[in-house]
């Protein structure tokens, strides 16, 4: 078997993706961490999690279109006018929970309302989310007003991104992860033995569980020997884990991956088609909402400096592509979408810890996604050679 057919299966199994963005990460840790020493204190860490985590949200939502061979060039702005209207809403007097449920709803309408224009008025999906791009960054300055900005002081929306767990909490919260995990595995290996599929090794099977319990366990001690584990990253993981059992587990989800594959295959097995895509633009205009609420929090303010598409759409959908999804459609996680954030804010918060310009950090942010991208290509191609 040559290398490039050990590669190709080895990408094609469910695991696979996950290994070549998890040698990314630690290759960047372990550099960072000889060169610059304080890249791998916990503080820095800490504060590496907040960072990446608007990222790795806009990144989730993104991966649902990209398992369809779409894609959603708005995100960022649809992230930017959900925040813009909870903020007015919220200085208008609004209780700020329901300016929350407020914005993920018109999160949810935007990215219907795209869907909608691509799967039933046929327009690619590339054009009518560029120009949701455009439109929406006009909207959001429409909300925001003269000042392009709006501060955020509500103690609800802060509190996502400043309250922290306390340690005995932080340990309960990694013991009931690795309880799940270890279930999860478990199950899916008692499933496929009753449906005569093959089989993990037991070896494999418990070298998955322990190795998920050294990583939850050790980032659990380094969030807690700081400030603790940050309430945000909590909320992310159970969102993740959320729509990786949708995407996984559900008929829904499985027609994602069967879009993707071979569309007009799916139809003609009773699969409808542009209902699919319309209910992932949805869910992306969720997360997006989400990923607004985020951002808000952490960045203390709205801004449409912040939300204006630019580096944060690049971000968000390098890091979905690092991750292992193709931008062909068929194959992805969520969960490598969250890894694939943190690859990102890294490398970012590496080359600030050592001095780098911000035309460094945009070089090696290109690199990184092109050879991202070549990966996944090459694997393609390889995968259709086998066949």
């Amino acid at each position: 078997m040559t290398l490039l057919e050990r590669f190709v299966q080895m990408r094609s199994t469910r695991f696979g993706a996950f290994v070549p963005v998890l040698f990314a990460l630690i290759a960047i840790w372990t550099y960072f961490g000889i060169t610059e020493p304080a890249f791998l204190s916990p503080r820095n860490f800490y504060f590496l999690f907040m960072q990446s985590a608007v990222v790795g949200t806009l990144a989730v939502g993104i991966t649902l279109v990209l398992l369809l061979g779409d894609i959603d060039l708005s995100a960022a702005a649809t992230a930017g006018v959900c925040a813009a209207l909870m903020a007015v809403l919220i200085v208008a007097g609004v209780p700020s929970p329901l300016a929350c449920l407020l914005a993920m709803a018109l999160g949810v309408f935007m990215g219907m309302l795209q869907g909608m224009l691509t799967a039933y008025v046929g327009i690619p999906a590339f054009v009518v989310t560029l120009a949701g791009l455009l439109g929406f960054q006009g909207l959001m300055l429409k909300i925001l007003g003269v000042n392009g900005a709006i501060n955020m002081r509500d103690p609800f929306v802060r509190g996502l991104t400043t309250i922290s767990l306390s340690p005995t909490i932080g340990w309960a919260v990694s013991a009931l992860c690795i309880v799940w995990f270890s279930w999860i595995t478990l199950s899916r290996q008692a499933k496929r033995k009753a449906r005569g599929l093959e089989l993990d090794t037991t070896a494999a099977v418990w070298g998955q569980i322990v190795f998920f319990a050294v990583l939850v366990v050790a980032a659990v001690a380094t969030l807690n020997s700081y400030r603790g584990v940050p309430l945000l990253v909590v909320l992310l993981v159970g969102l993740t884990a959320l729509l990786g059992w949708v995407t996984t587990s559900t008929p829904f989800g499985r027609s994602l991956f069967a879009v993707g594959g071979n569309a007009e295959s799916a139809r003609r097995v009773g699969m409808n088609v542009k209902r699919i895509r319309v209910a992932a633009f949805a869910l992306v205009g969720l997360m997006a909402a989400i990923g607004g609420i985020v951002g808000a929090s952490r960045y203390a303010s709205v801004s449409f400096n912040a939300f204006a598409g630019g580096p944060l759409l690049l971000e968000a959908i390098g890091a979905a592509v690092i991750g292992g999804t193709s931008l062909f459609g068929g194959r992805g996680s969520v969960w490598n979408a969250i890894l694939g954030a943190l690859v990102i804010g890294s490398l970012g918060n590496g080359l600030d810890l050592s001095g780098a310009s911000a035309a460094d950090k945009l070089m090696f942010s290109g690199a990184i996604l092109l050879l991202a991208v070549a990966i996944d290509a090459v694997s393609r191609a390889g995968g259709e050679t086998a066949r």
